[in-house]
């Protein structure tokens, strides 16, 4: 896991190959996207509809909204935290 959040600092794209308990676990991607927020776009669907993740990716990169499951685009908090981004 720490290996893992290593690389990934280097690499956005790092996430990607994570193993699928990586992509799901909440607190890897928390960290992984306060590095990069575009880190999004590999978490598992469940942590992209998770507002706490999607607006700590906004707050790290507002391009981060285009990953984020649907129904959060239009959550005001979240669309405000990136817009401060």
């Amino acid at each position: 896991r720490e290996g893992m959040l290593g690389i990934h600092r280097h690499s956005v794209s790092a996430l990607q190959f994570a193993a699928p308990q990586l992509r799901s676990d909440k607190d890897f991607v928390i960290e992984a996207v306060r590095v990069n927020g575009r880190a999004l776009e590999y978490a598992s669907a469940a942590l992209k509809a998770d507002a706490a993740v999607v607006k700590e990716a906004v707050q790290q990169n507002w391009a981060a909204l285009r990953s984020a499951a649907s129904e959060l685009r239009d959550d005001q908090s979240i669309v405000e935290a990136a817009m401060r981004e």
